[in-house]
């Protein structure tokens, strides 16, 4: 039964994203260098937090306010509907995005080309699934552990592979959003 709902979630998911493909209009490149803006508006945050902790000046508390309500006004234009507690979970799954990017970067300039991929693919995985539940092409009720034929999401890849292959979310929603989100598309 359980597989089933698996099975149920990620045909919704997949009928979700045909949906989303078939809008004539479907331009998120500004919602995605938003969600950038607001990486680094809740890194400000964290910058300002740490700051007035080791200086003592409550103007770095007046600033973190200013910016934690701009990062909130922005945020509302990409988390239009939320229930429970998924507004706080897009903003975690942005702010530990970036900061695995951040941690990414530093590894590759040592040299640590490995270290620095993995880092970035589990940067990209969280950003996907921001993107998965922000876009409505998947819930967090389960989706997360199915796992389906390649052949059942070659719509969002020119390629179909001969032998099926089991893909796990991560990789059904990063190809989600390389298709979703086209920052090159004017």
């Amino acid at each position: 039964m359980a597989k089933k709902r698996q099975i149920d979630s990620v045909e919704k998911m997949l009928s979700r994203v045909k949906e989303l493909e078939k809008g004539e209009k479907l331009d998120l490149s500004s919602d995605e260098d938003l969600s950038i803006g607001i990486m680094n508006l809740i890194s400000i945050e964290e910058h300002l937090f740490f700051t007035y902790n080791k200086t003592g000046k409550k103007q770095y508390l007046v600033m973190l306010n200013e910016i934690r309500e701009m990062r909130k006004s922005l945020l509302k234009r990409i988390i239009t509907k939320y229930e429970g507690e998924v507004w706080c979970i897009s903003k975690h799954l942005l702010a530990a995005s970036m900061r695995l990017m951040e941690v990414g970067t530093k590894a590759l300039s040592k040299g640590k080309e490995e270290d620095a991929e993995d880092l970035f693919k589990k940067a990209y995985s969280l950003y996907s699934l921001f993107w998965g539940i922000n876009l409505g092409v998947m819930s967090v009720d389960g989706a997360l552990e199915a796992s389906i034929d390649e052949k059942q999401v070659n719509f969002v890849s020119d390629e179909v592979k001969d032998e099926p292959v089991a893909v796990g979310i991560f990789e059904k929603l990063g190809k989600v959003v390389q298709k979703a989100i086209d920052c090159c598309r004017e």
